[in-house]
């Protein structure tokens, strides 16, 4: 939680309650359903909480905001962003059923009321939303080609609606067919921890 409240600093008791139960749920679900490296779920917070919240640094969403989380797999970035924004409404899709069970649960046990997961491909998704927002589910352009379909025109916060997703490495060939409208973010401008060097927020307007 120390990361969380370092760089969050207004946040309610309700919003400090749910982060907090994050760890005992997914060190538990985990156990049972593996949807994060054994290596891995130790470093919940910084490499998958706050990872996710670099959406939230990027981009505060308005009230009412649609959200669809692509690829969500155990509910990142989607129940991290969902506990931010308690006033928008987020979709979280998974084509594999049981990340989308630990993913319903855990927002089910922290009383998240504005989330809603769902198995389902992208490809099936019909929904209109004003962004979609996804962490390194694949290449942009493959990305872009299923989800243009799911992101609804003209929007009311401070960016138009689009795109917004977590990369790391070396994006130059990914963004290149885009690089005229494509906006990069380094995370290492919010966050101060080694592991988030050479990793980027990508925001493409629809």
């Amino acid at each position: 939680m120390e990361e969380i409240l370092k760089y969050f600093t207004d946040l309610s008791e309700e919003q400090r309650r749910q982060f907090a139960m994050l760890d005992e749920l997914y060190h538990d679900w985990n156990s049972k359903i593996n949807v994060i490296s054994r290596k891995d779920i130790d470093n919940l917070y910084e490499h998958h909480v706050l990872h996710s919240l670099a959406i939230a640094k990027f981009l505060r969403f308005k009230p009412q905001t649609r959200i669809l989380d692509f690829g969500t797999g155990g509910g990142f970035p989607g129940i991290p962003l969902a506990i931010m924004f308690p006033e928008c409404s987020f979709k979280l899709i998974d084509g594999t059923g049981k990340k989308i069970r630990v993913a319903t649960e855990v927002a089910n046990a922290i009383g998240l009321r504005n989330c809603n997961a769902v198995q389902l491909r992208g490809e099936e998704e019909k929904g209109k939303y004003d962004f979609v927002v996804s962490r390194a589910v694949m290449p942009l352009p493959d990305l872009m080609r299923i989800v243009k379909k799911n992101i609804a025109k003209g929007g009311s916060n401070a960016l138009p609606n689009g795109v917004i997703c977590l990369k790391g490495g070396d994006l130059q060939a990914e963004i290149h067919p885009y690089r005229n409208i494509v906006e990069t973010v380094e995370l290492t401008n919010w966050f101060n921890e080694v592991w988030f060097r050479e990793k980027h927020v990508i925001y493409l307007p629809a």
